[in-house]
């Protein structure tokens, strides 16, 4: 009788603890988190810093223009409330979490740092595959005339 109440009481925390789990995970939760994650890396802090970096891929007499349409044109609380949608809708709160913990740490905002310098790097080598793919893609495209 004994062992029958033991694995009664763990099987009962076992699934109360469960619930109890997943009972966190509601959209309240995720905004909290996702919200929590957006204040460890600013998206017009990101955009700034993406925008600079890639302007030194630009010629000199361009630079100025593209990093004042990257900052001053964008509509960073719209961007900032599409990403929070976005994040509720495709993430945990448990990995919202993690990713808020995570580049609120020292070493998550010194990688964030250099997460300009990053895209800058790979965005030319994108956009050139980007471009060898539709010329693919327009070559194998049978031609059609219009009707």
């Amino acid at each position: 009788m004994r062992k029958y109440s033991f694995v009664l009481t763990v099987l009962t925390l076992f699934i109360s603890g469960h619930f109890a789990l997943s009972a966190t995970d509601s959209p309240e939760t995720r905004r909290h988190e996702a919200e929590r994650y957006l204040q460890a890396t600013p998206p017009k802090a990101l955009f700034e810093d993406m925008a600079d970096k890639m302007a030194a891929n630009l010629p000199p007499d361009q630079r100025d223009q593209f990093k004042k349409l990257m900052t001053s044109q964008l509509d960073i609380a719209a961007l900032t409330k599409a990403m929070i949608d976005s994040m509720v809708k495709h993430f945990t709160t448990e990995e919202l979490k993690a990713l808020a913990d995570f580049y609120g740490s020292p070493v998550g905002k010194s990688a964030m740092q250099k997460f300009g310098a990053y895209m800058a790097d790979i965005m030319p080598a994108m956009e050139a595959e980007i471009m060898k793919a539709q010329a693919k893609l327009n070559q194998s495209m049978p031609n059609q005339s219009p009707k």
